[in-house]
C-alpha cells in the first residue's frame, strides 16, 4: 500500500525542489534548469524570483547569462512565455508542438483562411533574415496574406515557430516590444525533434514533484505528460495524497520533512510555483485560490510564511522611498509580521537600489 503524504509534507519537498527551503550559490542558469523554467509572461518577474531563490543574485547574473544565450524566454508551457535554459528549450519545444497547436482553438473565426503550410514557411524565413518585432512580422506577412486577420498571422507564429526574444540591456533584459528570432538563428541550433514526453513528465517531477497525472497535465497543458507518468510508474516512486489520489516521484528525489522550517519568502508576479498543480493546496489553501488571479488573468505576487501563501503584495516607489504593502490573507502573528518585514526590506533594497528609505506595511482594506 503507498505512503500518505500530507499537505504540509507536499509543500516542503516542492519548496525543496524549487530552493525555497534555503537560499543557494548557484549559477543563474544551474537554478532556471534545476527549476525547469520560470514563468516569463513579463520580464520583471524571474529576477525577483531568481533573488528570493539564489544568495547573492544580482541582476547582472541573468542580464548575462541572456545575452550569452545560455538562458532564453520563449514560448514553451501552456502556451505561455518561460525562461528556460538554451538546452531544454532545445530538448523539449517539439514535445510541446501538439499542445501549442492546440492553443490555436482560440482563435476561432479569426482563423479563416489561415493555411499554416505556407504561413509558417513565410514566417521563418522573415524571421532568419533578422530579429524582427511581432508588429513587423504581422504586418510583413498581412502584404503576403492580405485576406487572413492579421492577429491570427501573430499568434500563429508564436505557437507554430521556434522563437526566442532577444534581450536588451533594459533594466530588466526585454523592452515592451521586444524582437523575436528564430530560435537557429539565435541559438545556431534547432529543436531536437527525438526528445520523449517521458523525459519531459521525469524533469517535472524533479522540479515540482510528489505530483499526480492531472498535476503534470496542469502545468504543461497536455494531457500526454500526465500519460507519461502512468507509463513511469514501475520506475517511479508512488504515493498518495490525504484525498486518496495518486502521486509520482523520482525515488531519490528530497523529501524533506514536514517540520522543516520554511522561512518566509516572497514570489512574484506568475510565479511558476502557484501554476504548477491541479491542487494547488501544497502552496496555497482552496479559500484563498481565488485571490490569486486578477479578473484580466494577471497571477498577483504572493509571499509565503511557514511554506504557504498567506497574501499577497505590491510595491510602489515614490520621492524615492520603496514601499512593500503585504495584504494577508488572514490576520499575520507578530512573529510572522517581523520575519516578513525584513525579507521585505531586502527585496525593496533589489528591487529599488536608488531608494533612501524601505517601509514594509500592512494594507488596511
Amino acid at each position: 500500500m503507498a505512503d500518505t503524504l500530507s499537505v504540509r509534507a507536499l509543500n516542503r519537498a516542492t519548496l525543496a525542489r524549487q530552493l525555497l527551503l534555503a537560499r543557494e550559490r548557484v549559477p543563474v542558469a544551474e537554478a532556471v534548469g534545476r527549476l525547469f523554467g520560470m514563468q516569463a509572461q513579463e520580464p520583471k518577474p524571474p529576477f525577483a524570483g531568481l533573488w528570493t531563490r539564489l544568495d547573492g543574485f544580482q541582476e547582472s547574473d541573468l542580464h548575462a547569462a541572456l545575452h550569452d544565450r545560455t538562458l532564453v524566454r520563449a514560448t514553451m508551457m501552456r502556451a505561455t512565455l518561460h525562461l528556460m535554459t538554451a538546452s531544454d528549450y532545445l530538448a523539449f519545444r517539439t514535445p510541446m508542438q501538439p499542445m501549442l497547436d492546440g492553443a490555436m482553438r482560440v482563435l476561432g473565426d479569426r482563423a479563416k483562411g489561415l493555411d499554416l503550410d505556407q504561413v509558417v514557411p513565410a514566417a521563418r524565413a522573415l524571421l532568419d533574415e533578422k530579429p524582427r518585432t511581432f508588429n513587423e512580422v504581422r504586418a510583413l506577412l498581412q502584404e503576403q496574406f492580405p485576406d487572413v486577420n492579421d492577429r491570427a498571422l501573430g499568434y500563429a507564429v508564436r505557437m507554430c515557430v521556434p522563437l526566442v526574444m532577444i534581450p536588451t540591456q533594459d533594466r530588466w533584459a526585454f523592452p515592451r516590444s521586444a524582437e523575436f528570432a528564430s530560435a537557429g538563428g539565435w541559438l545556431g541550433a534547432v529543436p531536437d525533434a527525438g526528445t520523449a514526453v517521458d523525459d519531459l513528465a521525469l524533469r517535472y517531477l524533479a522540479a515540482y514533484g510528489p505530483a499526480s497525472a492531472a498535476d503534470a497535465q496542469a502545468w504543461s497543458g497536455m494531457s500526454a505528460v500526465g500519460e507519461a507518468l502512468e507509463r513511469l510508474r514501475p520506475d517511479l516512486a508512488v504515493f498518495t495524497d490525504d484525498k486518496g489520489r495518486k502521486l509520482f516521484d523520482l525515488p531519490d528525489a528530497p523529501r524533506p520533512g514536514e517540520d522543516v522550517p520554511a522561512p518566509a519568502r516572497f514570489l512574484p508576479e506568475f510565479d511558476s510555483l502557484v501554476l504548477a498543480h491541479a491542487d494547488r493546496r501544497r502552496v496555497i489553501a482552496d479559500a484563498h485560490r481565488p485571490s490569486l488571479t486578477t479578473k484580466n488573468l494577471r497571477v498577483r505576487a504572493v509571499f509565503l510564511h511557514d511554506g504557504f501563501a498567506r497574501g499577497i503584495w505590491e510595491t510602489e516607489y515614490k520621492r524615492r522611498v520603496a514601499t512593500l504593502r503585504l495584504r494577508p490573507f488572514e490576520a499575520l502573528s507578530p512573529a510572522a509580521l517581523d520575519e516578513l518585514t525584513a525579507e521585505g526590506e531586502a527585496l525593496l533594497r533589489f528591487l529599488e537600489p536608488a531608494a533612501k528609505d524601505t517601509v514594509v506595511t500592512v494594507a488596511e482594506d
